[in-house]
């Protein structure tokens, strides 16, 4: 139970977000189960590292994007945006940002580098998949798209 309220406050998060970001309501639940389950795999995988617990889960959400794209026939951007809101580090930020203006520059440095690793973790695993996908996309096309055509007029 410890594990499942926590997926479902990120589920009606998402669901904020998607009334915030004004998506259509037919497309409501599927995203917000992205961000649910992205906080699941970060919850089960987190509990070793944040970083890689934030990485596992940004790696699901973007797959998890692409086949319900596909599936849907909607922009990817669609399911990613809303799916990775709970994995973003706003506390790091705050808390970097605090000890910034407090002058702890110990703690802000800790804080800083810990919330630039779990948003580089975010960056990684996005493009991760993202590129993963493009290359799988290229190699399914015929190569006769990618040669240049020869004109007369060229010569």
């Amino acid at each position: 139970m410890e594990v499942f309220l926590p997926c479902l406050y990120a589920f009606f998060s998402c669901a904020a977000f998607s009334v915030f970001f004004n998506l259509n309501r037919k497309w409501m639940p599927l995203t917000c189960l992205g961000g649910a389950l992205g906080w699941f795999i970060y919850l089960v995988i987190g509990l070793q590292s944040d970083v890689y617990g934030y990485f596992a889960a940004t790696v699901v959400i973007a797959v998890y994007s692409e086949v319900m794209a596909r599936v849907c026939r909607v922009p990817v951007t669609l399911f990613l945006t809303v799916g990775i809101l709970p994995l973003v580090p706003g506390g790091g930020m705050y808390y970097t940002m605090k000890y910034c203006v407090s002058g702890d520059a110990q703690m802000f440095m800790e804080t800083g580098i810990h919330t630039l690793a779990l948003a580089g973790a975010i960056a990684i695993g996005i493009v991760l998949v993202t590129s993963l996908v493009r290359m799988w996309k290229v190699m399914q096309t015929p190569k006769m798209f990618y040669k240049e055509k020869i004109r007369q007029e060229d010569y």
